[in-house]
Parts: structure tokens; C-alpha cells; sequence
């Protein structure tokens, strides 16, 4: 099978856009870009920002990639953090008026019709170069950071990712993605290197994905658990729109933790998980779960190391929760200082501070950031509620509100399409929960606010809950009970 490229509004052979590629490289050189240039990436998902992408990386260019909607002044810094020498952007991507830009549809017309100096795309010099991509924290939990990866450590993270998950020529992968971050960009280069075609989704639009899944037969989904959540009520409301994905063989998920119920429920309706995965900007493509070994985010790739350790560097048995440690020749080079220059990166263990455990096979379970909260005297891990909670049937995010008296109130954001009463999901809450877990508030949202990365956006929830927690949204455990949160939880644990 022929690999294509297929968007929504046009199907191009590989051979096509490799030529494209390399007209649209031809471009760039004449207008001063080559090896070693800076050269920022600004757009939307595209068969030509795709184009864009491999002419860049056969130029040599150290790609800048942000996401398309980032604020005109945070993209403004960066560019200048970085030493930009061009922007190359969509009509839609917001800039500060005098940046210098040039569109990638100028880009391709002024490529269209021309004769390429070169036959075939090199990517040599972009793999020899140690500050091939800059990419940017998500910022989820502070200040976004410039992180400098390598172009060689990028694409052989990438080999050993579709090594152990299984892409193969003749698979079309659907990334319901944005391609500007780690994931994305992922399954962008795995497709080019693995020669399986590529779907170019609106993938802020399920229910179109969906048709193109079908028109294109699909065989590998990528998304994350919020997406996914999405596409299933989508099939329930509209039976026919499964039918899109008969041909799928692997769902994959990442970005975000997975609610181990939302897998099953993917195993009722479909017939296969949803498999999970691990992995960040700065280290690369972690783990995975496969089709044969489709539990939790699986093992190490290989040539890579998992421990988990206690508060003292110490390992811990299998089961036990403590920090994730990973061993990644793949390990970004460094951040990026504030005058451009690298700040390497020196540990050998790289301390993700994520929570997880390894089983006794070596599967990683991640439970979320080692963020601790200091409520009644007890040290509380909002992410290993979560968890607790979603083991139970509740997709709950918990944020911690500042408190004089307890030290902090919680206050439980619960995810659900079918919007049943705070007080349904309080009582649930309390069962599952000791009393010194148990929610100040609890607001019940159709769908989480998420951040650029497709991640539910906790510093959102945190100034939504900052502005909430003293009025009369939601529903406050002390309004109900007629208790203070000390007291029921005195009698209680009795």
C-alpha cells in the first residue's frame, strides 16, 4: 500500500510531499535559512504545515515549535528568548504586528511548479544538531520552560516508539492531536519514518474525525482521555459513528492520566482498551502499553530504565507508590537560558516527580504530579485521590484552596455528561474516601477546562475554585452536613 498523506481537503502520495518538501526547502534557502538558523513554527495542523516541518528539518534549521494559539506576547518572549530569525505561521496564529512572518501558504505557492535543487529529503544535519527542536513545558504547574532536544535523540525515541507499540507500514495513524508538542509531533515523524499514511483530522472536531476515520479506514487512533471520553459519548448519542472505526486495531492514549474505567468502557463498545502510555517534552517517549501487553503505560522501550523510589532515593518493591525515575539516552540536552544559550542537562536518573508504582513484570502505573497538601494534620496527595476515586467511577480532578484553619480546602471538579447533582457525587465521595480526603465543594463540569496540550487545566480549576469556594456554587460538605469538616470527620473515623 501506497503511504498518503490525507487532509480534509486533499490526498498526497509520500512521493508527492517529499517533492513538495523539498521545493518549499529550495524557498527557505533563499531566504537565508539553513543549517543552524532559529526558525519558529507557528501553526495549525495541515498537510502544509507538514510539508513546512520536513523542509526545516532538511534544511538543517533548529525548529522552534509553539503552539498555534499561544498568546501574541508569550510567542513575542520566546522568539526572542530563542534568537528567532523567522516565524513561519498561519492566518490564524496571533503575533505582535512587527514580528518579522512568512505564511506557510506563501511558502507553497512560491515553491509550486519549481524544479528541486535535491531528489531525496536528508535529515542529516538537522540529527547532528543539538538544539534541533526547542519545544515549551505546557506550563500546567508554572512557567513554561524552553527545552532543547536533539534532532538525532528525537527521531531514534521515535524508532524504539514504533519498535515496541507495533506501527507498521501499511498503518493509517489518526493523531487527534495538535502537532506542536510532544505527542503530536510524534506521530507525525513515526508516520514519515515507518511509511504508514497519515490522517490530518480537525481534531478539535470529533464527529468529522470520526467520518475521515471511516472514509480513510483508520488503523491506529492516537488521542488523550479527555478526547476519547468525547468520541465515546459521540458513538452512544449516534451508533452509526462507530462504524467509522471498524477498522481500527490500536486506540493509544497519552498526554494525561487515564481513568481506568473510561478504558473499559472502550473494551465494552469496541472490544480493545484504550492503551496507555508514558512520557514527557523532556525525556521523550517513556512506555507503553501494547496489544500484547495492554496493561497500564507497559514497560520501558528498550534501552531505557524505570525505578521508583521513596523520599530518600531509596527503591521500593513492587506495588508501592513513590517517585518515577527514568534512565533515557533520548533526555532532552537542556532548558534554555534567558540569553538562548543551554543550560545542560546533567543527571543520569532523570526525577520526573510523578507518583507511580512498577509491577512486579515491570508495567509503570502513573498516578500524577508528587504535589503534597497539608490538610488536619494529614499529608494529602491531590493526584492519588484522583486516582483512588476514578477506581470507583468518579473522573474527579482535586484542587487545594489555602486555609488558615486546616491548612487547605478541597475542592472536588467532577467530570460528568450527564450532570448529576453535587450531592450524588459528595455521598459517593465520602464512602470511597477517608473523611480526612473528603471534599470542601464539589462542582460538576460536562468536561474539564484543558490547556493547549489537550490536558485538563488545573491552574484554570484553580482560580475557578479560588473565586468559587466562598460563594454558593457547587455544594459544600459543612453546608450539607451542618458539621464542620472536623467534626464529622472526628465521628466518623470513631
Amino acid at each position: 500500500m501506497t503511504a498518503k498523506l490525507f487532509s480534509t481537503d486533499s490526498v498526497q502520495t509520500y512521493s508527492e510531499i517529499e517533492q513538495n518538501a523539498l521545493r518549499v526547502a529550495d524557498v527557505l534557502g533563499e531566504n537565508g535559512i539553513g543549517h543552524g538558523c532559529r526558525v519558529m513554527l507557528k501553526a495549525g495542523n495541515s498537510a502544509g504545515w507538514v510539508v513546512t516541518l520536513l523542509a526545516l528539518m532538511h534544511t538543517g534549521a533548529s525548529i522552534v515549535m509553539v503552539d498555534s494559539q499561544q498568546r501574541a506576547e508569550q510567542t513575542r518572549r520566546i522568539a526572542d528568548q530563542a534568537g528567532v530569525k523567522m516565524c513561519i505561521v498561519d492566518e490564524d496564529a496571533p503575533l505582535v504586528h512587527d514580528q518579522s512572518k512568512i505564511y506557510v501558504y506563501e511558502l507553497l505557492v512560491a515553491a509550486a511548479s519549481r524544479i528541486p535543487l535535491r531528489d531525496k529529503l536528508d535529515f542529516t544535519e538537522w540529527a547532528e544538531r543539538p538544539d534541533g527542536l526547542l519545544m515549551w513545558s505546557s506550563g500546567s504547574t508554572g512557567n513554561a520552560k524552553g527545552i532543547v532536544k536533539s534532532g538525532g535523540k528525537f527521531l531514534e525515541n521515535l524508532r524504539r516508539n514504533a519498535a515496541q507499540v507495533g506501527h507498521r507500514e501499511g498503518d493509517v495513524l489518526m493523531p487527534l492531536l495538535p502537532f506542536s508538542h510532544q505527542y503530536g509531533l510524534s506521530m507525525v515523524l513515526i508516520a514519515w519514518q515507518e511509511r504508514c499514511s497519515l490522517v490530518v483530522a480537525p481534531y478539535r472536531r470529533i464527529d468529522r474525525s470520526l467520518v475521515m476515520a471511516g472514509q480513510t479506514g483508520v488503523t491506529v487512533v492516537d488521542a488523550t482521555p479527555s478526547t476519547y471520553r468525547s468520541m465515546l459519548n459521540i458513538v452512544e448519542k449516534r451508533q452509526d459513528a462507530g462504524l467509522n472505526l471498524v477498522t481500527v486495531r490500536m486506540f493509544c492514549s497519552g498526554a494525561a492520566p487515564l481513568d481506568p474505567a473510561l478504558s473499559q468502557d472502550y473494551v465494552a463498545r469496541f472490544g480493545m482498551p484504550l492503551l496507555d502510555s508514558y512520557g514527557s517534552t523532556e525525556m521523550g517517549n517513556v512506555s507503553f502499553a501494547t496489544i500484547e501487553n495492554p496493561f497500564v503505560c507497559g514497560k520501558a522501550m528498550d534501552g531505557l530504565a524505570l525505578k521508583v523510589v521513596d523520599d530518600d532515593g531509596n527503591e521500593v518493591p513492587p506495588g508501592e507508590i513513590g517517585e518515577v525515575l527514568v534512565y533515557t539516552p533520548d533526555v532532552m540536552e537542556g532548558y534554555l537560558a534567558e540569553d538562548g544559550t543551554l543550560v545542560p542537562h546533567k543527571e543520569t536518573w532523570y526525577q520526573t516527580g510523578d507518583f507511580g508504582s512498577l509491577d512486579e513484570h515491570g508495567n509503570l502505573s502513573v498516578y500524577g504530579r508528587k504535589f503534597a497538601v497539608t490538610r488536619m494534620g494529614y499529608t494529602l496527595y491531590p493526584e492519588i485521590i484522583e486516582r483512588t476515586v476514578a477506581e470507583k467511577g468518579c473522573s474527579a480532578k482535586v484542587v487545594s484552596v489555602p486555609d488558615s484553619r486546616r491548612g487547605c480546602q478541597l475542592v472536588f471538579f467532577v467530570e460528568d455528561t450527564l450532570n448529576r447533582a453535587p450531592r450524588f457525587w459528595r455521598e459517593l465521595l465520602c464512602k470511597v474516601l477517608p473523611a480526612y480526603e473528603w471534599p470542601n465543594r464539589v462542582q460538576v463540569v460536562d468536561r474539564f477546562p484543558l490547556n493547549a496540550n489537550g490536558k485538563p487545566d488545573r491552574l484554570r480549576m484553580e482560580q475557578i475554585a479560588l473565586e468559587s469556594v466562598e460563594g454558593v456554587t457547587g455544594e459544600s460538605l459543612e453546608s450539607v452536613s451542618g458539621e464542620t469538616l472536623e467534626e464529622e470527620a472526628a465521628r466518623l473515623s470513631v
